[in-house]
């Protein structure tokens, strides 16, 4: 029976602005030519904006009009951030009280913990996320300028540091080029690198930062595990590229070092490259697959299964190994209900990822490869692609769509949007054991 929780309005929101953005891109204005839009390619486009995916069937920087790029951008701020965050924070500006149910809603949206100080929380999120975008937004335009003139260099400057920072990997340089010509600019790469990765950490986590107070567990778990995998990514692409004519092996050893980095911190959750993707080795392919698969952490801008799961599971397999009844994590032992929420998110992406690469593959023509690419960075809302999604079918569109949703609202909270508690699930029922393994 559908009941009325947090988990659904949360899930109702993100299909509102999806539906919203989907009927404004399709309008003819939203586009250059004057044309409408079919309704597979602006589902995909809207879903890949509110998703902050980044996966593209039409090429933003050409195919829309300036109207078009508003409206995908606001798509991506939304996104990012949450409705109920921006809901939460106009209600704070009319001076309305929140209801409990409002609070609990904007948890659920955040990924908090705990609800306390709502309100609080959402005005630090705001201060900080409006700080970040404009200072990426300023030191963009500047950079652009001499190149771009005022007016372009300044909407260039403010959609890629919101789209940065969101983790959408959305851009507007043509061609579905990317940030590919700006693979040895120090400044671009690390204005849109520092964005991503405090975008993908959490606001909670940017908080602690902000405040200069002894970090929580969740803020040291999400710091270290983050820095271990942007370290692991770029080492890794780097070792397995390095000699590769078609992406490293061209490269002055400056440039080998910042596209490796670069390519490593987006490729967990904001979907820009300076690589040519399609010509990385399959081993690479791998490592950034694997990376997608992780993804952003609690309360921030991207998909993945998050930081946190990917931790709290390889510390309980390392307590399982020396045979240790707890989880401990930075000397704090973890409660089991949290162990246990952890491997069903793991273990419900990894079903729901086999589901979408098997009918991906009935419905189109191409490699498991880059078929299974696809999936993973829909579900990441990474938005790196091996060059397919262009050539998709509409079913196939409609099918990543979904995949796409799913990896943003995640599948934890997509479930209990319906009530599914059993009347026996408080009996204590007799134990007995099995072999397993």
């Amino acid at each position: 029976m559908l009941r009325f929780r947090p988990s659904l309005i949360v899930v109702l929101s993100f299909l509102l602005v999806i539906l919203t953005g989907t009927v404004l891109l399709s309008l003819p204005f939203s586009s250059a030519n004057g044309q409408e839009t079919n309704f597979a390619n602006s589902l995909f486009t809207a879903t890949s904006a509110t998703c902050v995916t980044g996966l593209v069937c039409l090429d933003t920087g050409t195919y829309f009009s300036l109207f078009g790029k508003l409206v995908i951008l606001t798509l991506i701020q939304i996104g990012g951030l949450g409705y109920m965050t921006f809901s939460t924070f106009f209600m704070v500006l009319l001076k309305r009280k929140l209801f409990i149910t409002e609070k609990l809603i904007a948890q659920e949206t955040l990924n908090m913990y705990s609800g306390r100080e709502v309100v609080n929380i959402i005005k630090r999120i705001l201060i900080i996320v409006f700080g970040f975008e404009g200072l990426g937004a300023l030191i963009l335009s500047i950079r652009w300028l001499p190149s771009f003139g005022f007016k372009r260099a300044i909407f260039y400057g403010v959609f890629h540091s919101v789209s940065a920072f969101c983790n959408a990997g959305f851009s507007l340089f043509p061609n579905f080029s990317s940030f590919t010509a700006y693979r040895g600019d120090i400044v671009v790469n690390l204005v849109i690198t520092t964005l991503i990765i405090f975008g993908g950490l959490g606001f909670l986590v940017i908080s602690d930062i902000n405040q200069n107070k002894r970090f929580s567990l969740q803020s040291k778990v999400v710091l270290s595990t983050t820095l271990f995998l942007i370290f692991f990514g770029a080492i890794s692409i780097f070792a397995i590229e390095f000699n590769n004519p078609a992406t490293l092996g061209f490269l002055g050893n400056f440039e080998k070092i910042l596209s490796s980095y670069f390519q490593s911190v987006t490729a967990r959750t904001a979907g820009f490259n300076t690589l040519p993707i399609a010509n990385m080795r399959n081993a690479s392919i791998l490592v950034l697959m694997g990376l997608m698969f992780v993804g952003a952490s609690p309360g921030g801008t991207g998909g993945g299964i998050k930081t946190t799961t990917f931790t709290l599971i390889a510390a309980t397999i390392i307590s399982s190994l020396k045979e240790s009844k707890n989880t401990i994590i930075f000397e704090r032992r973890i409660p089991p209900e949290t162990v246990r929420k952890s491997f069903t998110i793991f273990f419900l992406a990894i079903s729901f990822i086999a589901i979408a690469i098997f009918s991906l593959n009935a419905s189109e023509n191409f490699s498991l490869k880059a078929v299974s690419f696809e999936v993973f960075s829909a579900f990441g809302t990474v938005g790196l692609s091996l060059g397919i999604t262009p050539l998709l079918s509409d079913i196939g569109k409609i099918i990543l769509s979904f995949v796409m949703f799913v990896g943003r609202v995640g599948t934890i909270t997509l479930l209990s949007t319906i009530s599914t508690k059993s009347r026996t699930s408080d009996l204590k029922h007799p134990k007995e054991g099995i072999s397993v393994g």
